[in-house]
């Protein structure tokens, strides 16, 4: 083990001394042979009667007035947020009497709401019903921020994805966040209550000591000290008992063991079904009849229409039962359109918005929109079957009914014998697959698919792509696709949609867009070499690193700046020069790089131009390729394709 410096050990120690010595005095100056018939006095069991009552009526007034706090200081943006926080953290650093005298002149019978609440006939000061306010007062913060740390560090996609199935903001908050967030609701209760239970200076203050009335254990302990040490000291032993039972319960949060959780469920490494079984709509060797072949009910088949602005402008106008890929650089605009269309965001705005009943002033919990982010967002508090029955759950149908619904939709995907299981205990594939049935389940309109293979490994990902194209070619209504992969782009999607900068340059079919990319990003996602240039003739172009390059077929006339789109495989390597030819382009260079690419290799030629070219293992051994050799590129005009941008 690392030494630890002497320096910190020593002021380490003293600090711990320094703590452990008033609580050690206290056990050892307690009257343990009396210690029964001391804490079973009349006075004693009133003032601990009291004390319950008074904390317990503060902790539930608390969580009233203190969750709602938190709630809006971690989610929402309204000006004199600061000084809001200020307030709230205000009473845990106030001397308790001061506290007091403020709930004095705010409450007292002289105080600035003390005539109004006279006139309802209701009276603070010295009465039971104060002493719950003082304790509230002072212990409410630490219900709050305790909370208030906890939503913020909740990822909001779990509540968006709820909201998007179709819950109201009040069923997300009920059946979401307060589940997500109830370790730090239980930790900031737990210790709101313990300060409410110990207060003393701003009851006395404010409440008084008036016996079953407002004289708690604390001040208890304070009258005794005048004329019984001994019991004094017998009744602190409580209250540390009390406290310290508080924050063992609390050991997982506040005291750093790790092992409070117990052990988690073993994690589920295959994205495959259990062995002997298959995937539904995929395996034919499973037993017919054993998946639903339709889903349980489907969903309606609406057209699209949107028009976005802001930092998106797209127009779209796709008719239902297609699927559209959404492809675009990083920043381009591709998950800001889709939470657009949800309605979650700020950044853009569909100003035009037809899908069915749902226009743009329709809430989001309401536009029938199912999405599906990268994650998944499963939401960790419910089963596999519980998730995919949350949608309908919040559409109002019976329990009993979206369970039996969602049971065939998991079933539907080849994971129906998971349905007990937590997203923990799921891999990354089941549970990308129950966020589909989930999703699926609940009847959308539209589905929105952020990535929802992006996590996952190779092999994972081409049994989901499977699975998603089987399914997504039943899906009646329209589908739109986030992906960076251009694999699944073509072979999930009826359309690819190209954005750059939050503007649309290419709407295609997947082999339109394979074979005329318009943008150099665009081919280079599709492996494509990419060069722009000026247009001399309709053939030729003069690119911008000052070489020139000719196709076969012309451009249309009047076209200014043109795309030239090259296949690696049609680049050929040459250690010298071959024959000048005139539909032959023709370039010097030098190999950059070599890398393997499935069972072939592919070469990072300098030019200019900088081009990629593609061959075999033996072909490039022949030519005895390796970083730095000289080479020369040639390129039959016949391979080179004229994009006019």
């Amino acid at each position: 083990m690392r030494r630890t410096p002497l320096a910190l050990t020593l002021p380490a120690g003293l600090a711990v001394l320094f703590l452990l010595l008033p609580l050690s005095g206290v056990l050892a100056r307690t009257p343990w042979s009396t210690l029964p018939s001391r804490l079973g006095s009349t006075e004693v069991r009133s003032a601990l009667t009291l004390s319950l009552t008074v904390s317990g009526w503060a902790l539930l007034l608390s969580l009233c007035l203190g969750v709602p706090l938190a709630w809006l200081l971690a989610r929402t943006d309204f000006p004199g947020k600061a000084w809001v926080r200020c307030l709230v953290m205000l009473p845990m650093v106030l001397p308790p009497t001061v506290a007091g005298v403020a709930l004095l002149q705010g409450y007292g019978r002289r105080g600035i709401a003390g005539g109004w609440l006279a006139s309802l006939g209701i009276t603070l000061p010295f009465s039971t019903a104060g002493a719950v306010v003082a304790a509230t007062f002072v212990a409410m913060p630490f219900l709050v921020v305790s909370l208030e740390g906890a939503l913020a560090g909740l990822d909001v996609r779990h509540e968006e994805a709820a909201a998007s199935l179709g819950a109201a903001p009040l069923r997300v908050f009920a059946t979401v966040t307060l589940p997500m967030v109830a370790p730090g609701l239980v930790a900031g209760a737990a210790l709101c209550w313990a300060r409410a239970l110990g207060e003393f200076g701003a009851t006395i203050t404010f409440a008084g000591n008036l016996p079953e009335v407002t004289q708690t254990l604390p001040l208890q302990v304070y009258l005794l000290l005048q004329d019984d040490p001994a019991g004094a000291t017998a009744v602190s032993l409580l209250l540390l008992v009390i406290a310290s039972g508080v924050l063992v319960s609390l050991r997982g949060r506040w005291l750093g063991a790790a092992a409070a959780d117990g052990a988690q469920p073993p994690q589920a490494t295959s994205a495959g079904p259990a062995p002997g079984q298959g995937w539904c709509g995929w395996d034919a060797s499973r037993a017919e009849g054993a998946c639903p072949e339709t889903a349980p009910h489907p969903a309606p088949a609406d057209p699209l229409q949107a028009t976005l602005t802001g930092a998106v402008n797209a127009t779209l106008d796709i008719p239902a039962g297609t699927t559209v890929a959404l492809v675009g650089p990083n920043g381009a605009g591709k998950t800001t359109l889709l939470r657009a269309l949800l309605g979650i965001t700020q950044r853009a705005t569909a100003t035009h918005l037809r899908l069915g009943e749902t226009d743009p002033t329709t809430p989001a919990h309401r536009r029938r929109i199912a999405w599906v982010p990268q994650d998944g967002a499963l939401f960790p508090h419910l089963t596999a079957l519980a998730n995919t029955a949350y949608g309908l759950r919040a559409q109002g149908v019976p329990r009993a009914e979206a369970r039996r619904q969602a049971q065939q939709w998991l079933d539907r995907l080849g994971i129906g014998d998971l349905a007990h299981r937590r997203p923990k205990a799921l891999s990354g594939g089941q549970a990308q697959r129950v966020a589909l049935a989930r999703a699926l389940a609940a009847r959308p309109r539209l589905l929105l698919l952020d990535e929802p293979l992006a996590a996952l490994d190779q092999s994972t990902r081409a049994r989901v792509r499977h699975t998603l194209r089987t399914h997504l070619a039943g899906f009646p209504g329209v589908c739109l696709l986030v992906t960076h992969d251009p694999v699944e782009a073509l072979s999930l999607a009826d359309r690819v949609l190209v954005l750059e900068d939050g503007h649309t340059v290419q709407d295609a079919t997947p082999a339109e867009l394979g074979h005329r990319p318009r943008t150099p990003w665009t081919a280079r996602m599709l492996g494509r070499n990419a060069l722009t240039g000026k247009v001399t003739s309709d053939r030729t172009l003069l690119l911008d690193d000052g070489t020139e390059i000719t196709a076969a077929d012309p451009l249309p006339p009047g076209t200014d700046t043109a795309l030239a789109v090259i296949a690696p495989e049609a680049v050929t390597l040459h250690t010298t020069a071959p024959e000048p030819a005139a539909t032959r382009n023709v370039w010097p260079g030098t190999v950059r790089e070599l890398t393997a690419q499935g069972g072939r290799l592919q070469a990072l030629i300098s030019g200019p131009p900088q081009l990629t070219a593609e061959l075999s293992p033996a072909m490039a051994a022949g030519l005895a390729l390796a970083e730095g050799t000289r080479v020369w590129s040639s390129i039959e005009a016949a391979q080179v394709t004229l994009v006019a941008r």
